[in-house]
């Protein structure tokens, strides 16, 4: 008995010193993200917050700032035109997009968890959108004429061709049942292209989580009679469940700061072209806060099926 409970105390001191070594080494991975927000970011933050409450006068190299309470937010809410509007539909357009690529990234990468030949071949033409999407790529893929062209080649061959899907919208629009929510499906279907681009981080993340599930579960379940669709509900959603919470966070901030975002380009526009930078700071702490509180309220829901397995 004496030993057993040395043994255990062991064991215990051991997994206390690699959790204390994985959480320094966590820290000193996240420590230039924090160096960086510390050092270039909180200013400029509180300042922003600052001025979306002050009406802001520039001047030759200067501006004044005179405080005027929500005025700017009334502004932007009561007397813009076309910023509530933006606003509605951007966050409308984000929940849809980001279930399709959620759902996407995670039937793809089941696919690539496979065994089948090629599968390296496949694997890298679907982790092209993590090289696309980051850095210079970005750049080019949004300024890049062949790429431009390319992709209206591809939107272009989709609608030449008979589908089954125009049959089906159109089966749909005559019976006038459910329109506007196939509508929605229908426009994913039809910007496929954008969705795949957008879903390469959450593939890697997916099949990450895929890999670490022994295939003893998969064999035992088998043995029990259990079949593919039971499998996936019973071993593979409970075993990943955690990175859905993960990938859904990611996926709605990615969303929110594309370039083609509407709200985006309407603050864009009130602080550039009218040089207004006081309620564009008004809009973005705004759309900031909207997006925070949406991304709490959802995160919240997920997590309640979250089944962590220790």
């Amino acid at each position: 008995m004496e030993k057993r409970k040395e043994m255990k105390k062991k064991s215990k001191i051991r997994l206390t010193g690699l959790e204390k070594r994985k959480a320094i080494a966590g820290y000193i991975f996240i420590a230039p993200f924090i160096f960086g927000f510390l050092v270039f970011m909180v200013r400029p933050l509180f300042q922003s917050l600052y001025m979306s409450f002050c009406n802001v006068d520039l001047g030759a190299a200067k501006f004044e700032m005179t405080l005027t309470g929500f005025d700017q937010y009334f502004w932007a809410f009561r007397v813009d035109p076309d910023y509530s509007r933006a606003l509605v539909e951007e966050l409308v357009r984000m929940v849809i997009y980001s279930l399709a690529i959620i759902v996407f990234s995670f039937f793809v990468s089941l696919i690539l968890n496979q065994k089948f030949k090629g599968r390296a071949l496949v694997r890298a033409i679907f982790f092209l959108p993590v090289i696309l999407s980051s850095g210079v790529m970005l750049g080019l893929e949004s300024n890049n004429q062949l790429i431009a062209n390319l992709q209206q080649t591809i939107e272009d061959a989709g609608a030449s061709t008979v589908s089954i899907t125009d049959g089906l919208e159109t089966i749909l629009r005559t019976t006038g049942v459910g329109v506007r929510a196939f509508e929605k499906v229908f426009e994913v279907i039809d910007n496929i292209y954008d969705v795949a681009l957008a879903s390469g981080i959450q593939i890697i993340v997916f099949l990450s989580g895929l890999q670490t599930i022994p295939r003893s579960m998969y064999e035992a379940a088998d043995i029990e009679g259990c079949t593919a669709w039971e499998s996936l509900w019973k071993i593979t959603f409970p075993s990943i469940s955690s990175l859905f919470l993960v990938n859904w966070v990611y996926t709605v901030v990615d969303f929110c700061m594309r370039s083609d975002n509407a709200v985006i380009e309407k603050i864009q526009k009130i602080m550039i072209q009218n040089q207004n930078y006081g309620a564009a700071s008004a809009m973005t702490w705004a759309y900031f806060l909207i997006v925070i509180a949406f991304v709490g309220i959802t995160s919240f829901a997920i997590s309640k099926g979250v089944y962590y397995n220790d």
